[in-house]
């Protein structure tokens, strides 16, 4: 059995991202037995200057794209109809507000170096936290609770979320995958080479992930 690596650039904040991480599962499940992956969540802020407390997401979208109510509501819809395809549940309200991630990747990069599983188990509490029930990612409280669904320490959890650990490796990912060209996620990068961009269907991840077990080794 032939076996991937992945590197999945995203954030928590990013709705897209949630439907291509669903995506992604769905075409890994339809290769169970055939390829083997391990995926490694890697650091992207969308918003790195954004202030403590956040700021209304219609409020947002607007300075950001100056996109009216009616198309932010539009793109809602599409974005909870690709959700609910893959079966990710996106709140139809939307996120309310939109939020500073680095201390949520603060903590994903100590979950990565814990175990790559429980990284992903974070991943996905998170995304479900902010898009399926609005809550905030950069409240401690929130980030705890997901820590402990993904089974990791939540009394380590606290000490890291206290200080500043982790913040440079955060920062030096940040830097070197943005230093690759990746100014939009989700980014899916297998092995270190071949780059899937945006929240494909599962479809097109099965496909490319097949070729790409498939395709010789290169020395």
């Amino acid at each position: 059995m032939n076996s991937l690596k992945i590197d999945f650039v995203s954030d928590v904040a990013c709705p897209w991202c949630a439907v291509g991480l669903a995506s992604l599962e769905r075409a890994l499940e339809k290769l169970d037995g055939q390829v083997a992956a391990e995926i490694h969540f890697q650091p992207f802020e969308l918003n790195p200057g954004m202030a403590p407390g956040g700021q209304d997401a219609g409020e947002y979208l607007t300075q950001k794209y100056g996109s009216t109510p009616q198309q932010q509501q539009a793109s809602r819809d599409a974005i909870r109809a690709r959700g609910a395809a893959v079966g990710f549940q996106f709140r139809e309200e939307g996120r309310g507000r939109i939020y500073n991630t680095f201390n949520a990747h603060r903590l994903l990069h100590w979950a990565g170096l814990q175990d790559p599983a429980r990284q992903h188990a974070l991943k996905k509490a998170l995304l479900e936290a902010y898009h399926g029930q609005g809550r905030s990612p950069e409240d401690t409280q929130v980030l705890l609770e997901a820590a402990g669904k993904a089974g990791l320490d939540t009394a380590r959890a606290k000490e890291i979320l206290a200080g500043d650990e982790y913040a440079s490796d955060v920062r030096e990912s940040e830097e070197r995958f943005q230093a690759l060209g990746i100014h939009a996620v989700p980014a899916v990068i297998i092995n270190d080479r071949h780059l899937i961009q945006g929240g494909q269907p599962p479809e097109m991840f099965e496909q490319a992930l097949r070729q790409i077990a498939a395709a010789p080794a290169e020395v």
